[in-house]
């Protein structure tokens, strides 16, 4: 079976861990040659070790925008352009307000700015935005407002960016994952009760991998998905389908 995106250059931002690593696995063993982005610059370049020689490390906060205008131009000056951008990185709820909207919105908000620029003077590609179920809903939890806030921009965005660029072959879409097994919520899975609420909460009664949500973006990154933009995926196990 061919590779879905053969001879395609990705760049994946955080993708140090947890989903954003996914991504990047998968991303390269669909063929695609990938920029590993992140804060950290160890896990990335594990990530990076990993995949092999398809593989670049770059280091960015996304809050930085030219850090993010750096992220590109490394993806275009190694692989001589960028067809796919996911914008992953993001920080956990409960962080304090000013940062969590400048990593988990207006970083992707860089992205989608020179993103879809990048891509639009070359005739197209995809970009895939990591939302939240929060991006769609609110929980009863009250440290987490800043973050349902900045997930519920980054569908907007998706909208935006989607409705103004798809004329130029820009496909824009994102992806609210649920509870997902990940080093960000595992604190809560280490609670008992925590673990109970999800399961009656779910119609899967099960949190989420980060693989199942490679998945998604590897579809959505892919010509398989040529006629899909502006969209949000929900990858939540039936959580918001209650």
């Amino acid at each position: 079976m061919a590779e879905r995106l053969a001879g395609k250059a990705a760049l994946v931002t955080g993708a140090g861990m947890g989903i954003g690593r996914a991504i990047a696995l998968r991303f390269a063993a669909e063929g695609a040659r990938v920029v590993v982005s992140d804060i950290n610059d160890d896990a990335a370049a594990g990530v990076a070790k990993e995949i092999g020689e398809q593989a670049v490390v770059n280091h960015c906060d996304t809050a930085v925008e030219a850090e993010v205008q750096g992220a590109i131009a490394a993806t275009i000056d190694a692989f001589g352009g960028i067809d796919i951008l996911v914008n992953n990185a993001g920080v956990a709820g409960g962080a304090d307000w000013d940062r969590t909207i400048a990593v988990n919105l207006t970083g992707v908000y860089y992205g989608c700015k020179h993103g879809v620029a990048a891509m639009a003077a070359r005739g197209g590609g995809s970009i895939v935005n990591l939302s939240s179920m929060l991006g769609l809903i609110a929980v009863e939890v009250p440290v987490v407002e800043a973050y349902t806030a900045a997930k519920h921009g980054v569908v907007g965005l998706t909208r935006h960016y989607a409705t103004n660029y798809g004329k130029q072959g820009v496909r824009v879409n994102c992806i609210n994952p649920g509870w997902i097994r990940t080093s960000m919520t595992a604190p809560l899975q280490a609670s008992a009760e925590f673990l109970r609420h999800m399961e009656q909460n779910s119609a899967l009664g099960r949190m989420g991998t980060p693989e199942e949500v490679a998945a998604v973006a590897l579809f959505l990154a892919s010509d398989e998905a040529s006629f899909v933009t502006g969209a949000a995926y929900v990858v939540d196990g039936g959580w918001t389908a209650r």
